[in-house]
């Protein structure tokens, strides 16, 4: 069902319904085929872009939309509801997007941001490795300074969009130490950069997850975003914000499942009665549209915070928190209440249970959200 959203203005409400149809045209009746047979959907992240939905928090001077937080982040969640892997893809190439707008020169922006924005470039973000996932200062991947820009050396891992994206915002080591990383506004070709096999999933099957290997790639003095060893505070940046990305699009897939199981509880009869007026099965709904519902509002609380030049940080990690443990919640209780075609192929709640789980995991663990959320409380 459509969600009754509170917005700010009519032009939001407009932006709603205009991501609502081509949510329905575009992503729902390709989601199941792209998803089963693990294939990439050519084209449609330039139907995304020609929208405006790919640049939606981002000013209107270098062709985004120019739209708070708690209109994008809302967008994000009509995405999921019918498509996680894009919606997912959509809210990395955001993150990806941020070094350049936040910590680039005038001139990096005027280069290279309108066609990002405008969804002809999409990008990707490149922070963790192999042995560096929540530790993201544990990071090896080395930039060496030569006379032409840098040279980039390494692995970096799981990357969304890795090996497709026309860019990525990449993390490599400048220097030793917490200080000695800087930001890189990396191009998705060239020589000396690799990707590896897509990694095998257990959800969001249609966009690809990939290590890059860099063999001495060179990039050029002005593709650094920021100062050197500026790295680690763009990317903390980045991901508080990110974070709201995710917690959206898991508020996006609870929903999805709670509304199979609202429909299938109405429409499923047992003992002669439908199943939603069984007590045990509709106070099990209840639960489940309670932890949608709160999800959504915890998530809408760091956005509008952040809409206001406020802190959010730590209200961005209680969003991804709340909204991701919902999210595994909402859709194992989805599968529960279709009983055992819950458990087929034959409606979607298997796969949103699958896809419910690494929303728990990228954009920084639910244990690394608990961290940042008790650090903010000591004296």
């Amino acid at each position: 069902m459509d969600v009754d959203r509170l917005l700010p203005t009519p032009e939001a409400a407009d932006l709603i319904a205009l991501t609502r149809e081509i949510a329905d045209k575009e992503l729902a009746p390709r989601v199941e085929e792209h998803e089963r047979a693990e294939s990439y959907p050519e084209g449609l992240f330039a139907t995304l872009g020609q929208a405006g939905l790919l640049g939606l928090v981002y000013p209107e001077e270098y062709g985004g939309g120019g739209q708070p937080y708690e209109v994008y982040l809302q967008v994000l969640e009509e995405l999921a509801a019918r498509w996680a892997s894009v919606a997912v893809a959509t809210s990395v190439h955001t993150l990806a997007c941020h070094p350049l707008h936040a910590y680039g020169t005038e001139e990096q922006k005027e280069r290279w941001l309108p066609a990002m924005l405008a969804g002809e470039r999409i990008g990707g973000y490149s922070l963790s490795e192999p042995g560096a996932g929540s530790d993201a200062a544990a990071l090896t991947c080395k930039a060496e300074p030569t006379p032409e820009g840098y040279r980039i050396t390494g692995t970096k891992a799981w990357i969304t969009h890795g090996g497709k994206a026309d860019f990525y915002a990449l993390f490599a080591r400048t220097a030793p130490g917490p200080h000695g990383v800087s930001c890189f506004l990396a191009p998705g070709a060239v020589e000396g950069l690799s990707f590896g096999l897509p990694e095998r999933k257990m959800g969001l099957h249609a966009v690809p997850t990939a290590a890059a290997h860099w063999d001495g790639a060179l990039l050029e003095k002005d593709r650094r975003i920021g100062a050197e060893g500026q790295g680690l505070a763009i990317a903390f940046s980045a991901l508080d914000c990110g974070r709201l990305g995710i917690a959206a699009c898991a508020t996006g897939l609870a929903q999805a499942a709670l509304d199979v199981a609202v429909d299938y509880a109405n429409e499923r009869t047992t003992f002669g009665r439908r199943l939603v007026d069984h007590q045990g099965l509709g106070f099990l709904l209840a639960d489940m549209t309670a932890a949608v519902d709160s999800a959504r509002a915890t998530y809408l609380d760091a956005a509008r915070r952040r809409d206001r030049g406020h802190a959010f940080s730590r209200q961005a990690s209680v969003a991804k928190l709340v909204a991701t443990d919902a999210a595994m919640k909402v859709t194992t209780d989805a599968v529960q209440v279709l009983g055992g075609y819950g458990y087929t192929r034959d409606f979607p709640v298997e796969r949103y249970m699958r896809e419910a789980k690494i929303t728990q995991i990228f954009e920084g663990t639910n244990q690394i959200q608990r961290l940042v959320i008790s650090r903010g409380l000591a004296a």
